[in-house]
């Protein structure tokens, strides 16, 4: 018997879950907690007293939360722990919900028999993520040495491209005839044990069309005698191969589907993605959405040396640096007019570059989240970018006045005192500040319509790389304000 997550906190410290922080959940406490007890038992002076609390260990809890756990250890003592699983069973979990990386590492120490005995019997979909993990090479022989049906299934999912239905489908599930009854469908279906997937049962006709399904519940509450084409359901959504997972998570979400048909041009059922399939997905997509806006390649998920998360981050942060010394060279360009209240203007450069940047990130973050839901389309696409350039420049001008009116009123870093007029520095980086919002604006609106029509995933505009650009077109623009006005207001 499993701990629970409670128990445990319980048994570590029974104060643990009153003193705790609410804002960490009780199974990121039980990671912690088993992490903890991983690495004390990792310490242990001999081999013997390793083995034994490990064992113990495993024994006392699930395969799921180890996998987790192991991702947080190093590479090395992550096969340990998949040796003292108990069961075949045990060892699929651990594989199927562990990191790529704690993969490599146990396959480093199996044998090809081994990796046979687990993907014979695991779901075809996660045999396919869980080979993603070996070599070429390697792949090969397991498949030679697997049941041909199998290997098969395999097969037919790998060769679809990766982020598609193809990819996230699996290849068994329970299809029928429409003349076959119901008893006959409950009777094949207790004889493959093997398959999991029995919320739908699909109908077809005689040539492999997809006619609707049969909701489990239908099996259950109707005569075992009555054919399955009087109680399926017609199939409302299905989706291609090739379709993105995008789509495909839009249209599960959109219409709560448990099991989503896949078929060819000829409306053949190929395969179903269920609903776990697309969490997995939805969990991949918010990844490496996060990571492009936040400018980096690496997976935080996984344990990686510290040289492999710097050089995951550098490229973008090269390009942040550059932009940081063009911008260097644009302000020192002012030099030249560095008189009157041209003097004050380089005072406000922080005010400009923040608020531009957060104006156009607003801007950025609704329309991301528009695309990613699936809100923004070729109907209202005009509009939605009319909308946010109206709000932008609404913001930008409210705030430029209200910017202008409080450096007049506070008379900021003793303007007055050396003869320059507050009115006419109010002025100049009021409406510098409105100009360079509106830049941010634009920017923001328009750097993910152009990403996506390159077909480059829209979130990088929201990257280190589109804020440096912001920061160097909005002070480009407020210098120009600040000139142009300086050279009216003294002329």
């Amino acid at each position: 018997m499993h701990i629970t997550v409670d128990e445990e906190m319980k048994k570590e410290n029974p104060d643990s879950l009153i003193s705790s922080s609410l804002i960490d959940s009780k199974t990121s406490q039980l990671h912690d907690l088993l992490q903890e007890k991983l690495e004390l038992a990792f310490h242990k002076q001999t081999s013997t007293v390793v083995l034994h609390d490990i064992a113990k260990i495993a024994s006392e809890h699930s395969p799921v939360d180890l996998a987790y756990a192991a991702s947080r250890l190093p590479a090395n003592t992550r096969p340990v722990i998949y040796e003292n699983l108990s069961g075949i069973q045990a060892k699929i979990q651990f594989m199927i919900n562990t990191d790529s990386c704690t993969r490599v590492a146990v396959f480093r120490h199996i044998s090809d028999e081994e990796v046979k005995k687990l993907i014979e019997r695991m779901p075809s979909d996660e045999a396919v993520e869980v080979l993603e993990d070996i070599s070429e090479r390697r792949f090969r022989r397991v498949i030679e040495i697997l049941e041909v049906s199998k290997a098969l299934r395999i097969r037919e999912i790998k060769k679809h491209q990766r982020n598609t239905a193809g990819r996230l489908m699996t290849n068994e599930f329970f299809a029928f005839t429409m003349d076959v009854t119901i008893g006959e469908a409950a009777a094949h279906i207790r004889d493959h044990p093997g398959i999991d997937l029995t919320r739908q049962i699909f109908v077809l006709n005689q040539s492999g069309e997809l006619q609707g399904y049969v909701p489990a519940r239908n099996l259950i509450v109707n005569p075992v005698h009555l054919p399955l084409k009087q109680v399926m359901k017609p199939v409302l959504h299905t989706v291609i191969a090739e379709t993105s997972r995008e789509e495909v998570v839009e249209i599960v979400e959109r219409y709560k589907i448990p099991a989503l048909a896949v078929v060819d041009a000829s409306n053949r059922l190929h395969g179903v993605i269920t609903y776990e399939d697309v969490l997995d997905a939805l969990e991949d997509i918010a990844d490496e959405t996060i990571a492009n806006m936040a400018g980096t390649a690496e997976k935080v998920s996984e344990y990686e040396p510290l040289f492999k998360r710097f050089v995951s981050r550098a490229p973008w942060l090269i390009v942040t640096m550059c932009a940081g010394l063009i911008n260097v060279g644009v302000m020192s360009s002012l030099q030249g007019y560095g008189k009157g209240a041209l003097t004050f203007v380089l005072f406000f450069v922080p005010l400009i570059t923040g608020m531009s940047g957060n104006i156009g990130l607003q801007c950025s973050t609704i329309l991301v989240r528009s695309m990613a839901m699936g809100l923004l389309t070729v109907g209202n696409r005009r509009e939605t970018v009319i909308k946010e350039l109206l709000v932008g420049l609404t913001t930008g001008s409210i705030f430029g006045v209200l910017g202008g009116v409080l450096i007049y009123a506070l008379d900021f870093v003793g303007i007055s005192s050396v003869g320059v007029s507050p009115i006419a520095v109010g002025l100049i980086v009021g409406m510098g500040l409105t100009g360079a919002c509106l830049g941010g604006t634009l920017l923001g609106v328009f750097s993910h319509l152009f990403f996506a029509r390159l077909g480059v995933d829209p979130a990088v505009a929201s990257g280190p790389i589109v804020t440096a650009f912001n920061d160097f077109l909005s002070m480009s623009i407020y210098f120009l304000i600040a000139i142009g006005l300086s050279a009216f207001i003294f002329s």
